[in-house]
């Protein structure tokens, strides 16, 4: 079996670099010498090559680099090593890199402290752990969040290991002191996710005990709630009253992505037509504030799966979509037209057609190239709202007689074809087509 890998990166292996022109890299003085071997060394151990006579010359020539990039190197060639025998035991050599790693986790530098936290993150060994324990719990009480944060990490890690609730037995308690100390936003997003993953009941607790203080928390904290909320609901629908209010407190929050979350969660949890109309209003705002198109789209998907499964709803919006259509992408127009193509009613239809034949205008004035073909989807929208309700044909045909020569040869075919329709099921219609039909073609 292959064995996992937590880091791939592209390398060519048509020249390879030869163990012994690394070795000397790595024994010289040149800083930049010693990077570009580090980054072979761990560029051949990727790609299956073991190198076990490079082992001790990093362990002396590497280790008491005080180079950050260097350091860097070093601890992603740790991780990739192999640390035990074949039968599993760990190898008596990583003693050294044991006592290099508490070095650095009591290090004067904060870099130094933060990344070899975070490699510790990665490690599976508990005999290399175990030691280290105690130079990771008094970083969670360092001066500086960027340690404090990686340190919390650390613990979620070594607790999630085998046997880490024995290695790290008040891991909780620790944590949820943290969390209700912690000021850095990042560093109370780690406490909470922590809690969250190793011991759901504090974090649902302190959730419902700062429930009011929810909307002030940062972002990236109010992401992990929703995400928590879920997963309680998921378990215990019975539950879901208690935490539907948050919800609802976090659409008003300033960050899009808290909002378009919050619209996702009230879906998966409530049925409610009250909770589906906030969520649709949520999804109606992104799209008019956001500017990136992508976001747009992935909008208007939720938008269309709101549209299949509460289309009562989505009929009182359809304005609000339409709105959507200001937007210059034809992908964006597009689905904007699909999805309210099919929440037309006889209530919105006059409505519609109206801001359809504005669009339609608006197309004749501008300089945009991809106009023909915004154009000849807004005809084929008018055209279908026309067959099922007949009584708006006589409103938009004089209009789209107007483009029988436009330039987008498809665009007049379908005019054409929209004409012919209405003058045979609308013989009301017959005498006014004709005759603008003979002023049209000289």
């Amino acid at each position: 079996m292959e064995k996992s890998c937590t880091l791939l990166i592209h390398f060519d292996k048509g020249t390879p670099a030869i163990a012994n022109e690394i070795k000397e890299a790595l024994e010289g003085n040149d800083v930049s010498a010693k990077v570009d071997a580090m980054k072979k060394a761990i560029m051949l151990l990727l790609n299956g090559e073991t190198l076990p006579q490079l082992f001790i010359t990093i362990v002396r020539y590497v280790l008491p680099s005080e180079d950050h990039t260097v350091q860097k190197l070093l601890l992603l060639y740790l991780e990739i090593i192999e640390k035990t025998d074949a039968k599993g035991r760990v190898l008596p050599e990583m003693i050294l890199i044991c006592q290099n790693l508490r070095n650095n986790l009591q290090h004067p530098n904060e870099y130094i402290r933060g990344v070899t936290l975070r490699f510790l993150c990665r490690l599976n060994e508990t005999e290399i752990i175990e030691p280290l324990i105690p130079s990771v719990l008094q970083n969670l009480e360092h001066r500086h969040p960027f340690i404090r944060r990686n340190a919390i990490l650390a613990v979620m890690s070594i607790y999630k290991l085998p046997q880490g609730d024995q290695l790290l037995v008040d891991a909780p308690d620790m944590i949820e002191k943290v969390l209700s100390t912690e000021q850095d936003p990042s560093a109370k997003r780690n406490a909470f996710l922590m809690l969250f993953t190793c011991a759901q009941e504090r974090a649902t607790n302190y959730l419902l005990t700062h429930v009011d203080r929810v909307s002030e928390w940062g972002e990236l904290l109010q992401m992990v709630v929703l995400e928590l909320i879920r997963k309680v609901c998921r378990t215990n629908r019975g539950e879901k009253a208690k935490y539907i209010k948050i919800i609802i407190a976090l659409l008003n929050s300033p960050s899009t992505a808290v909002i378009y979350e919050c619209a996702g969660t009230l879906v998966s949890l409530s049925s409610a037509p009250s909770a589906i109309k906030a969520a649709a209003n949520t999804y109606c705002q992104l799209l008019l504030s956001q500017s990136d198109n992508n976001v747009k789209l992935i909008v208007l998907d939720r938008l269309n799966e709101l549209k299949s499964s509460h289309r009562d709803v989505m009929v009182d919006l359809i304005m609000d979509v339409l709105r959507a259509l200001s937007s210059p992408n034809l992908d964006i127009q597009r689905k904007t037209l699909d999805i309210v193509l099919e929440l037309i009613t006889p209530r919105n239809i006059n409505e519609v057609v109206l801001l359809l034949k504005k669009e339609v205008v608006k197309t004749q004035t501008g300089e945009l190239e991809k106009n023909g073909e915004y154009r000849q989807m807004l005809i084929q929208a008018i055209h279908s709202c026309a067959i099922k309700f007949p009584e708006v044909a006589s409103t938009v045909v004089h209009l789209l007689m107007d483009f029988l020569g436009d330039s987008n040869v498809a665009s007049a075919i379908d005019v054409v074809v929209f004409v012919r329709e209405i003058i045979e099921t609308n013989p009301k219609l017959r005498v006014s087509i004709i005759t603008r039909l003979l002023d049209t073609f000289y």
